[in-house]
């Protein structure tokens, strides 16, 4: 006697050596004897054997009509045995009883499962619901299969480059797009963003670099909705200040600007004036939604995603010959000593009577002619002598407290992205495409209005942030525990000292028409100036604000994304500049890890022999290839030009900074898994 049985959804058969009330003793083909539950044996017969009934049975199951059995099963529930005699004939042996058990099991969407050999037919809407169902994943699964043929043969489907960044950085692993990039790539044996580049289905190396940004923090695109910027309402007093803003050419934004008053008179007031976009956007304003959901002016080489639209900034933004509304911070200093007599804050309108942009003017206000070595032929001479003596007096003070000097022997870089008509994409507002001239200048750090300008501030971030804790009301401020390489700065709502700067606390507030942070320390600014000692009543965020804390959260998201995304747009137009200027070689500097910076370029690279070479060893590179689309440098040392032993630092002291040149060399990340079936970042403003 032999016996069929259910063995976890398998079915198996043996011969019977014992048999009990409640289970059965089966001897394998195998010899592996099993004991079986009696509610598991569904068909004991005497012949075949085993073996030859379950081939026979399955043979024959592929051929039973599934659509007539269902039309001629009972609506009640059935056995197997039942309908393969309906089927079959009365006297359906068991190879054909098995055939029809096989059959019943493999479309659980005609017959649901009822126990032990029995079944019910489903309803007929169900039915017709899952063979839809099946007939659409077949459909998909053939839809994935022709795509990953395609992608294997050099085309990109449509559908596939419609959702490229989707499937490369955010996939649904459920999807058919998704699959049969997955698919395609297993196939041509390709890593996926070699397959997706050889099928076309990337336009360019920068759309692609620029589409992927816009795709993770911009889906809705960068436009703005329609919005109004309000009124100021208070009553301002106008100032009697003259003062002038220091700014980049390309600079729309200008938030911040100086006065000087008193000059001869033994006793010099200094005015910081700041943009008061604050007086009239209120927290939870339909403009504030916007800054916040932005939270900072997205720079990069050519063009800018600005937080506020344009004609609001224009609106609050210190333009010459206007009269604007400003938070203006008053330090009186002696002017012989630069002894600090007393500090103001107030709200009020100051004339501006100059934009002076640093880009025009670097090659003639000049540390000579700041310091009476020459003669000064410039407007506001004298305003910006005094200013620039302040602010080597104030950064002098700084290093003190820091116990180092600040160096700045490495430059600046600028780009300017020139189109083939000869425009400016940046000052003509034209976005690039990619394939622009790139001209790359530099700056040396710490230029006398940089200086003038980043003292300035900093004088303003930290006295303003030690009025705030002084009034007991909160702000958003940034500190730096040491200069111990790898201690970072961090955001929190109370002040501690600023190592890196060297001052007492630090906090943003001079930028609010360019970062969320600023404006909402502009809130909290404006309430002392207006209520004084009450301040903490009145301020819109208050101590332990759950609100505040978020605010730094997001802003340290949103700030951080973005200048990774400046830092490599940077880098993909430093290697367009090579192929467009032929430069093949470069002489470099030696870092860690086999990195190398090139002397005359914003690039930092691994080259082959560098990881071998000291620190700060000055070595020449031969540029092999390179990739835009990954930003990768193939390169490789080919001499040694400074002697062995002489490795002395020519920059940064200990390599500060070099943490985030570190971070943004590494190559292009994919969320996509072939194994599955997922502006400057220091704290010191510039000019």
């Amino acid at each position: 006697m032999f016996a069929l049985f259910d063995d976890a959804g398998k079915f198996l058969a043996g011969r019977v050596m014992s048999e009990a009330d409640s289970s059965m003793q089966i001897e394998l083909d195998s010899g592996k004897r099993v004991k079986v539950k009696a509610a598991n044996v569904l068909l004991k017969f005497a012949k075949p054997s085993p073996a030859e009934l379950i081939a026979q049975a399955a043979a024959q199951a592929a051929d039973i009509d599934t659509d007539l059995v269902w039309e001629v099963a009972p609506e009640e529930d059935f056995g197997f045995d039942e309908l393969a005699r309906e089927y079959f004939s009365d006297s359906a042996d068991a190879v054909q009883q098995a055939a029809m058990l096989m059959r019943l099991f493999e479309t659980p969407h005609y017959f649901h499962r009822r126990g032990k050999g029995r079944f019910k037919k489903a309803p007929e809407d169900i039915l017709k619901q899952a063979l839809l169902a099946i007939e659409r994943k077949k459909q998909v699964a053939q839809q994935i299969e022709q795509w990953a043929q395609e992608l294997a043969a050099g085309q990109c489907p449509a559908p596939i480059k419609e959702q490229l960044y989707k499937i490369l950085f955010k996939p649904d692993k459920n999807g058919a797009e998704y699959k049969a990039v997955v698919e395609a790539a297993k196939q041509a044996q390709r890593a996926p963003l070699d397959l997706l580049k050889g099928a076309g289905a990337i336009d360019s190396p920068y759309q692609f670099h620029w589409k992927r940004f816009l795709f993770e923090n911009f889906p809705k695109g960068t436009g703005f909705p329609a919005l109004e910027a309000p009124p100021i309402k208070d009553e301002l007093p106008v100032s009697a200040a003259q003062a002038f803003s220091i700014d980049d050419s390309m600079t729309t934004e200008i938030d911040d600007a100086l006065s000087v008053q008193g000059l001869g008179s033994g006793t010099v007031v200094f005015g910081i004036h700041i943009a008061a976009p604050s007086l009239a956007i209120l927290p939870g304003s339909p403009i504030d939604g916007v800054a916040r959901g932005r939270m900072s002016t997205v720079y990069m080489p050519g063009h800018k995603i600005t937080m506020l639209p344009d004609d609001v900034v224009q609106t609050y933004t210190l333009q010459e010959g206007r009269d604007c509304p400003a938070v203006s911070l008053y330090v009186t200093f002696d002017e012989a000593t630069l002894a600090v007599q007393s500090s103001e804050t107030k709200l009020e309108r100051v004339p501006i009577v100059s934009n002076l942009r640093h880009d025009q003017l670097d090659g003639i206000i000049t540390e000579p002619t700041l310091t009476g070595e020459a003669p000064a032929t410039y407007a506001h001479a004298a305003e910006l002598a005094f200013a620039f003596r302040l602010a080597k007096h104030l950064k002098a003070q700084r290093e003190v407290v820091r116990g180092k000097p600040e160096n700045f022997n490495r430059p600046d870089y600028s780009f300017k992205l020139v189109s083939e008509t000869g425009a400016n994409t940046m000052s003509d507002g034209i976005e690039p495409t990619g394939v622009e001239q790139v001209l790359i200048g530099t700056r040396q750090r710490g230029a006398p209005l940089d200086l003038i300008v980043a003292e300035a501030m900093i004088l303003a971030n930290s006295t303003w942030g030690g009025w705030l804790a002084e009034l007991g009301v909160p702000g958003i401020y940034r500190s730096q525990a040491s200069l111990q390489p790898g201690i970072k700065v961090r955001m929190s709502t109370k002040p501690a000292p600023h190592a890196g700067m060297g001052v007492a606390q630090y906090t943003w507030a001079t930028s609010p028409l360019r970062r969320y942070v600023d404006l909402v320390n502009q809130w909290q600014i404006v309430a002392c100036a207006k209520n004084g000692r009450t301040a903490a009543l009145a301020a819109p965020f208050k101590p332990k604000d759950a609100e505040l804390f978020a605010v730094i959260s997001n802003f340290d998201t949103a700030y951080s994304t973005y200048n990774g995304f400046q830092s490599a747009m940077e880098r993909y137009w430093t290697l367009k500049y090579l192929g467009q200027q032929d430069l093949t070689e470069l002489d470099c500097a030696v870092m860690v890890n086999g990195l190398v910076r090139a002397d005359s370029l914003p690039l930092v690279f691994k080259a082959i022999g560098a990881d071998s070479l000291p620190r700060h060893a000055r070595v020449r590179v031969r540029i092999t290839g390179v990739d835009l689309l990954t930003l990768d440098v193939h390169a490789s040392v080919i001499a040694r030009l400074d002697e062995a032993g002489s490795t002395t630092d020519e920059g940064d002291t200990e390599g500060e900074g070099d943490e985030e040149v570190l971070d943004n060399a590494g190559p292009l990340t994919l969320a996509i898994d072939v194994s599955d079936a997922d502006a400057p970042t220091g704290d010191a403003p510039t000019a």
